[in-house]
């Protein structure tokens, strides 16, 4: 025998009853084939029981499983010995009322909601596709499926006839009713006026944080229907907690951010679909003067662990498929994983790096760090926030249009008048004398340019 163990093959010397437990696992996981009379390295030893064995093993494992499998004797010259033939199992299968689970080379008893899941999985369900018998079409709030309607025809995910449907047709035409007629989960995650009735913590919370982790400066939660929370969410955050710094690109005044809007929106709506609402925990945003972070009681795919490998071309396995369903077709996600490079190509609008994540089995962190502008203008926003050179007293917008009847540029004019931050120059004096006339460009058909001079 030259086959290799590994996780679908185990070689036992003797016979215990505790390989029960691994023919459960077996059952549960892929199958596999566990041989009786070999030492470590598949080399038969062979056994003296083996034909009370071959007639006894079937029986234990009927009894306590309920299940069949393939109990064959074998020989090795004289050396008799077992294979014992284990197929994956579509239901989920117990020992003693527990279940267990063959994962790489051990064998782990399942509790808990990866239990659930595992349950759901072998019934060919989801957690978001479970069915809700007290909850009615008529108990959605009309205008969450009103605004689902208004994304999904502007995106041209839906038509207009398509969305002029009674809400119970749309409902059903968008897989959230079973076959008994029953809304699912996802329904009413995404349409439900207050999911929390149903599901603890499917809310987002908000906090602005100060000089450090436990200095919380002020925050605050979302709730309502998750088609809603998004909007939401990203208008408040991009409102009240992430400060916009002021900058120019000649007369043009731009408002820069630490992270792309695009980019935070995409980070969100990838919480969303994946979290683990079983969980009870709300997602939880904590923005700082510099950085954010995004957290998530979910998974992601086993294969996307990590930062490199989910901005790798990848196909899109959310963990609650029947409620991304609902936000791709309203247009707020995209198909085929295409979602990172969405947020790669916002976070290059900015010249800013990537998000980073970290993924393990607390959730999931992104950590979004602000880009190298946005970091230089606040720094000289913090150290010169109102610097007024004022020359002994005399009125400064005086003395700068003196000082320009010959045409001079930006440094020139810093550098006499011992201006330090170029923003600050810019937002106090040199766009409002723009404005006013009173400073003229030489070459005013290209505001940027970097020979651009300023005269009087």
């Amino acid at each position: 025998m030259k086959e290799k163990e590994h996780q679908s093959i185990e070689w036992k010397e003797s016979w215990q009853d505790e390989y029960l437990k691994w023919i459960c696992g077996y059952a549960n996981a892929y199958g596999g084939t566990i041989y009786i009379g070999t030492d470590d390295d598949g080399n038969v030893v062979g056994i003296d029981n083996a034909r009370d064995l071959l007639e006894r093993i079937p029986n234990k494992i009927t009894d306590t499983m309920g299940i069949i499998v393939d109990v064959n004797l074998l020989y090795k010259g004289e050396l008799e010995y077992l294979q014992i033939i284990v197929d994956k199992y579509p239901s989920l299968i117990s020992f003693h009322g527990k279940y267990y689970y063959r994962s790489g080379s051990t064998m782990r008893e399942i509790t808990g909601k990866e239990l659930e899941r595992a349950l759901l999985k072998t019934q060919g369900r989801t957690w978001d596709g479970v069915p809700l018998p007290k909850l009615s079409v008529s108990d959605l709030k009309q205008d969450a499926i009103q605004l689902f309607k208004d994304k999904a025809v502007k995106r041209g995910r839906l038509t207009k006839e398509e969305v002029s449907v009674e809400d119970t047709i749309l409902m059903d035409n968008l897989h959230l009713i079973d076959e008994d007629g029953y809304l699912i989960r996802a329904a009413m995650l995404a349409f439900y006026k207050d999911p929390e009735k149903w599901v603890t913590g499917s809310y987002i919370k908000i906090g602005y944080f100060g000089k450090s982790d436990s200095d919380l400066v002020y925050q605050d939660e979302v709730h309502g229907p998750l088609i809603e929370q998004v909007d939401k969410t990203v208008d408040l955050v991009y409102t009240k907690y992430m400060k916009a710094l002021i900058d120019y690109e000649g007369v043009q005044r731009i408002e820069q951010f630490m992270f792309h809007k695009d980019a935070f929106r995409e980070i969100l709506l990838n919480a969303i679909v994946h979290k683990d609402y079983s969980s009870c925990n709300p997602i939880q945003i904590s923005v700082y003067k510099d950085k954010i972070y995004i957290w998530n009681d979910g998974e992601m795919p086993p294969n996307l662990d990590s930062t490199d490998k989910l901005f790798m071309k990848h196909s899109s396995k959310p963990y609650n498929p029947k409620l991304a369903n609902i936000f791709f077709k309203s247009g707020m996600i995209e198909a085929w994983g295409r979602g990172f490079e969405k947020i790669r190509e916002a976070c290059a609008l900015y010249d800013g790096p990537l998000p980073e994540y970290e993924i393990n089995e607390a959730g999931i962190m992104v950590l979004c760090k602000a880009c190298d502008r946005y970091l230089r203008l606040l720094r000289d926003d913090g150290q010169h926030p109102e610097h007024h050179p004022n020359q002994n007293g005399q009125d400064v917008n005086k003395l700068i249009i003196d000082f320009c009847k010959d045409p001079k540029s930006v440094q020139e004019i810093m550098d006499e008048f011992d201006f330090d931050s170029r923003t600050s120059f810019r937002r106090k004096y040199l766009t409002p004398m723009l404005k006013n006339g009173v400073l003229k460009m030489t070459i005013p058909e290209k505001p940027s340019s970097k020979n651009q001079k300023y005269f009087s």
